[in-house]
């Protein structure tokens, strides 16, 4: 059988690849979605970050996000030991909107699916992509169907595919990231939460004894939240009881989160995952890129993950078109390597924050105002803006603000 022939293949209906077709298809691209699971589906990285909204717009989808009833965020709060620290999105070094929003995923990304859908994109559910080949010609795709297989050659494919890391487990290009090996336990709650909660900001309280230690909380509506813990995979293990038993465990050594819960009801099962961390050897190369989740993760730390994804796929599509338009592209140059100067952004800051150097800067009792409003535009997702000097040299600067904030 010949294989179906396709302009370009989007590997993965989440927001990366929801995002990147929209894109294709409002300029005219021939564009087939491949998505293995069906959605609605359940995925964590529920707080978004205001660059994230960016991307949105410029896939025509912000009417349909800011009409959906979503949880308004206007920030996040950083609590621990009876200190608290908070961030305002409308108080940030760079202009544009003030606010994003909390998002239960499932929902979200059927949303874009079905914007990207409503705008011609097809998107096709329950297909696996088994075999790849990806060279100077083009790329050829081994796609499962339930019982049947079949193939789809295309003259580029955008893998879009997050955590299941299709063309890097395909293409050998996997590589370990630098960072240490942690986990992530997390549930859904009926929270119960009644005063003390600002339900716009996500709440991330640092264990009262071991500072890498972290949890989140971030509000839906209806009186509902997400609440995890992340910390090194070896702690967590060294826990007993099953992974509800750690989490209401260790959400209980905080008295001020273990007040805020009190009344929660724990309706829906405890999940949990380790050594989410990756890297590739490249996030490009012949007829392929590689968007988001797919070529890096970093931490759940700065919510980073779904902006990085967007971003990623705006600037592949716009690298792209250009090639489809028949013009030279580095993709090195034009893609990959200002795409990781980002990327880097955000790690500069998680590293800061898991050896207690960005803690320190968020709880100083004397914050300088200037500094805060450059830092809150990092952690409102606008980590390529290289006009700010906490951007354009964040492991310098965020040095220098901690050895005066330990002065």
């Amino acid at each position: 059988m010949n294989p179906e022939r396709r302009q370009v293949v989007v590997v993965g209906a989440g927001p990366a690849g929801s995002i990147a077709a929209a894109l294709l298809q409002r300029r005219g691209r021939d564009v087939l979605v491949l998505e293995r699971q069906r959605f609605p589906r359940f995925c964590i990285g529920e707080s978004l970050l205001v660059h994230c909204l960016d991307f949105v717009a410029e896939a025509g989808m912000i009417e349909a996000v800011d009409g959906a009833g979503l949880q308004l965020k206007t920030g996040a709060a950083f609590v621990h030991g009876g200190r608290y620290s908070e961030f305002d999105f409308a108080d940030r070094f760079n202009a544009g909107r003030p606010h994003a929003y909390h998002v239960q995923r499932a929902y979200f990304d059927k949303l874009l699916a079905d914007s990207a859908a409503a705008a011609g994109v097809e998107i096709r559910y329950g297909q696996e992509i088994v075999a790849a080949d990806c060279g100077a010609g083009g790329a050829l795709l081994g796609v499962r169907s339930g019982a049947e297989l079949g193939t789809v050659q295309a003259d580029f494919v955008l893998d879009a595919s997050g955590f299941g890391r299709t063309l890097p487990r395909l293409l050998g290009l996997t590589r370990p990231s630098s960072f240490p090996v942690r986990s992530a336990i997390f549930t859904h709650l009926a929270d119960g939460i009644d005063a003390g909660f600002d339900r716009t900001k996500t709440r991330i309280t640092v264990h009262p004894r071991h500072r890498d230690v972290w949890f989140w909380l971030i509000p839906f509506p209806h009186g509902r939240s997400s609440l995890g813990v992340v910390a090194a995979a070896d702690f967590l293990a060294a826990r007993a009881g099953t992974a509800e038993q750690k989490l209401r465990q260790l959400a209980g050594e905080d008295p001020e989160l273990a007040q805020l819960l009190a009344a929660a009801h724990w309706d829906t099962a405890v999940r949990e995952i380790s050594g989410y961390a990756a890297n590739v050897a490249s996030m490009c190369g012949p007829a392929f890129a590689l968007l988001g989740n797919a070529a890096e993760f970093l931490d759940p730390i700065f919510s980073s993950g779904v902006t990085i994804a967007m971003r990623s796929a705006s600037m592949a599509v716009a690298a792209l078109e250009r090639q489809l338009a028949g013009r030279p592209v580095d993709w090195q140059g034009e893609y990959e390597t200002p795409l990781r100067r980002g990327v880097d952004c955000f790690r500069a800051y998680v590293e800061a924050w898991y050896d207690g150097r960005f803690q320190d800067i968020v709880f100083h009792p004397r914050p300088t105002a200037a500094i805060r409003r450059m830092i809150c535009s990092v952690l409102a997702g606008y980590a390529w803006d290289e006009t700010n000097p906490y951007v354009a040299a964040p492991r310098r600067r965020l040095g220098v603000l901690a050895g005066w904030c330990a002065a």
